[in-house]
């Protein structure tokens, strides 16, 4: 999905899906960007050290057709959202902001 965001996909990087997410955090932190995951051990390296700005999407299993529509529906209030807090979290009817 293009809208103007940088973005990196786990499978991109050196080590692909096998990165430890430490490495992923690490990137993350070092270039400001904002981890989209819907893996919950980011939610504990998140509150344990409090970077990088993490995307929680809690949906559980759902076609790829159906995460995207979410995000393209949701995507205004997630930039918002992102204005001002560094955790935020999606699923098919709400938008959560933890911090």
């Amino acid at each position: 999905m293009e809208r103007g965001h940088d973005a990196l996909y786990a499978l991109d990087l050196p080590l692909g899906n096998r990165s430890p997410d430490s490495d992923i955090v690490a990137l993350a932190a070092r270039d400001a960007r904002i981890v989209v995951t819907n893996d919950s051990d980011f939610v504990q390296l998140f509150l344990l050290t409090g970077t990088p700005s993490l995307l929680f999407i809690s949906t559980g299993n759902i076609e790829n057709s159906e995460l995207e529509s979410l995000l393209r529906r949701t995507l205004p209030a997630i930039e918002n959202a992102f204005g001002m807090h560094r955790f935020v979290e999606i699923n098919q009817t709400a938008l959560i902001i933890h911090e």
